[in-house]
């Protein structure tokens, strides 16, 4: 358990943790000579069970509250210090404040000083206690008399830290490894090494992370070298834990700063803005649309402004959605909390936590929007999940999900599971997509068919790239093909060629088309991968140029032709065996280039580049194959059976 103080200056805090562990938490020359805490201070005790307790000393002053928030990230448990004699002061209000504001409710308050005050004084500070803490998510935490320099009082408290250390839940272990870095330093032997408290999951020696955001340059990768753990050698370290990594790689000291995090490569995300919701305390002005602040995150300090989502602004105890947009990178997962203080850092404005850090870039004061942000309020992702995938017609990107939810493998495996959710493997990642959705998108195709039959009564069908823009224009091809392959199977729809169509379609030429396309066709067959144009099939056999090319439209239409470059029509069986041949190439050479398609349909003697190229353009428009920069690879799924339906 890692337990952050929060106190006024000079009311004992680090008297109180030298008591507790005996460790000086001031490290630095000058804080030992002025006798105060200027920077954050660490200490670690033995906990009965083996493991060890942290303490994070955070200074008092009110010019180092960024420090002290900087500490209190990823804290345990509260520490609250106030001296018998002056009771609740200034910085112990606004320590308290923040504290509430960041969500903390586990802690105790530490009465200093007993033995400077009269058994009077005491009871009204006990008294004065009780009302502070009174509205704040600390009430009802016990209070321990107890002086740090006597030492009287001070087992009492030691046993009830031990005892809150043995009941903390460690409920972010099984989530990918996170550390917000809040000092790096070199050391000899060890090379650059980086401290602070993991947020969530696990780090090994010897496993890979990232540092980020990138303060210069590019984000660090880094190898963990070795590490200690609450102050003790070790191999791994977890959620909760005060860890120092002695990082290796290509970066030197000056690269890594507090602020940074050091993170699975999983969740190296930089962004610049986030949504989340956000609450104004009690006695505070009213948050403003797009007010400048300072917004603390993690161990950050970065400016930034507010957008207000649900309403104009935010007044004194009120809760808002809000998108907060900050100067610069940083990184942060669903669920972290932050805390916004004024433009010139003098006050407290409003504290809260992030529900998506993937936010829309429109519609982002729509109902459903709004919704979706407010299911993101519950621990639980399956509302969310849920919602966004009703809300998506495009399915969800599964991958993004359990990033920003920081969800283990077997964790969103069985989310997927619980959501009912159709998944769709999309190369590397997944899409999810609710039932009801799915559905729909199967509705859709149907009707997108229909339509197209009545107004083209004599097109056989519909390409299938073509279909998939009808259905939905952002609808991922690797999910269409599926719902495709779905429709075919059970017989909804049917496929001709490369025709997708309703089952009791048929298109079919007049019988005068059909007399005049078997006159015309034999010139095609006769040069099949390289067949004459329009204007060479009008000067062949005295056709008029236009009657040949309304023909050979309305061939095409049909199914039996296909326009593979303006004027420039293959046939149904010409371009079966081009498919194969390219599917070939990608099987030989992992891909498709003009020349090797020429050399093989033309010869090796120069001629026909120019044509290779278009029919792989053709491939590309109808999409068969997808083009990277010169190459044409054969898409997923993709086969030549459609062309040879004959």
């Amino acid at each position: 358990m890692i337990v952050g103080t929060a106190g006024h200056i000079d009311h004992g805090k680090t008297t109180l943790v030298k008591a507790l562990t005996g460790v000086d938490a001031d490290r630095l020359p000058e804080e030992k000579a002025r006798g105060i805490t200027l920077d954050l201070g660490y200490a670690y005790a033995p906990l009965p069970d083996g493991s060890v307790l942290g303490f994070v000393d955070v200074p008092g002053h009110e010019k180092l509250i960024h420090n002290m928030l900087a500490g209190a990230t990823g804290i345990d448990f509260v520490l609250l210090v106030i001296a018998a004699d002056d009771g609740p002061m200034p910085q112990t209000r606004e320590h308290l404040e923040l504290l509430d504001l960041l969500g903390l409710t586990r802690g105790a308050v530490a009465l200093n000083k007993i033995d400077a005050v009269t058994p009077q004084r005491l009871a009204e500070a006990q008294a004065e206690v009780a009302a502070l803490l009174a509205g704040t998510g600390l009430a009802g935490s016990p209070v321990f008399p107890l002086s740090a320099r006597g030492g009287e009082g001070v087992a009492a408290l030691r046993e009830h830290l031990d005892a809150a250390a043995a009941g903390t839940a460690r409920a972010w272990v099984q989530g990918r490894f996170r550390l917000a870095i809040d000092r790096c330093f070199s050391l000899a032997g060890a090379g650059t090494v980086v401290t602070g408290t993991a947020h969530s999951g696990r780090v090994g020696a010897g496993d890979t992370v990232i540092v980020s955001p990138p303060g210069r340059g590019e984000q660090i990768r880094a190898r963990v070298r070795s590490l200690h753990v609450q102050d003790r050698p070790a191999q791994q370290g977890q959620a909760g834990e005060r860890c120092a990594l002695a990082l290796v790689g290509d970066f030197e000291k000056r690269d890594i700063e507090r602020g940074m995090w050091v993170v699975d490569p999983a969740l190296a995300i930089p962004l610049r803005r986030f949504q989340g919701e956000l609450r104004v305390p009690a006695g505070q002005g009213a948050l403003r649309h797009l007010q400048t602040v300072h917004v603390h995150l993690g161990a950050e300090d970065i400016m930034g402004r507010v957008a207000v989502l649900d309403c104009t602004e935010v007044g004194a105890g009120e809760t808002a959605l809000v998108e907060i947009l900050l100067e610069r990178d940083t990184l942060a997962l669903r669920g972290d909390r932050f805390v916004l203080r004024d433009a010139g850092a003098q006050r407290s404005v409003a504290g809260g936590r992030v529900l998506d850090i993937f936010p829309p870039t429109r519609h982002k004061r729509s109902a459903e929007r709004l919704a979706l942000l407010a299911a993101m309020r519950d621990d639980d992702p399956l509302p969310a999940l849920s919602l966004q995938a009703a809300q998506a017609s495009a399915g969800v990107d599964l991958a993004r999900f359990a990033a920003a939810w920081n969800l283990a493998a077997a964790e969103a495996e069985a989310l997927w599971s619980r959501a009912g959710l159709t998944l769709i493997r999309d190369g590397e990642s997944r899409l999810g997509f609710a039932g009801a959705s799915w559905t729909a998108l199967e509705q859709r195709l149907l009707d997108a068919l229909a339509r197209e039959h009545e107004r083209a009564t004599d097109l056989v069908g519909v390409e299938r790239e073509r279909l998939r823009r009808m259905t939905s224009a952002n609808l991922p091809r690797a999910a269409f093909d599926a719902l495709v392959g779905e429709l075919l199977a059970a017989g909804r729809i049917a496929q001709t060629r490369a025709w997708l169509h309703l089952p009791d379609h048929v298109a079919s030429l007049s019988a005068g088309d059909r007399d005049l396309f078997a006159v015309l066709k034999p010139l095609l067959d006769a040069a099949p991968f390289n067949p004459p144009r329009v204007r060479d099939v009008f000067r062949a056999s005295g056709t008029a140029e236009d009657v040949v090319r309304q023909l050979f439209r309305r061939v095409a239409r049909a199914g039996e032709l296909y326009p593979v470059a303006h004027d420039h029509f293959f046939t149904s069986r010409a371009v079966a065996e081009l498919a194969r041949i390219v599917a070939e190439l990608n099987a030989r050479h992992g891909a498709a280039r003009a020349a090797d398609l020429r050399d093989i349909i033309y010869g090796d003697g120069g001629g026909g580049r120019k044509v290779a190229i278009q029919i792989l353009e053709f491939f590309d428009r109808i999409g068969y194959t997808r083009r990277v920069r010169d190459e044409h690879l054969l898409r997923g799924g993709a086969t030549t059976h459609a062309w040879l339906d004959e």
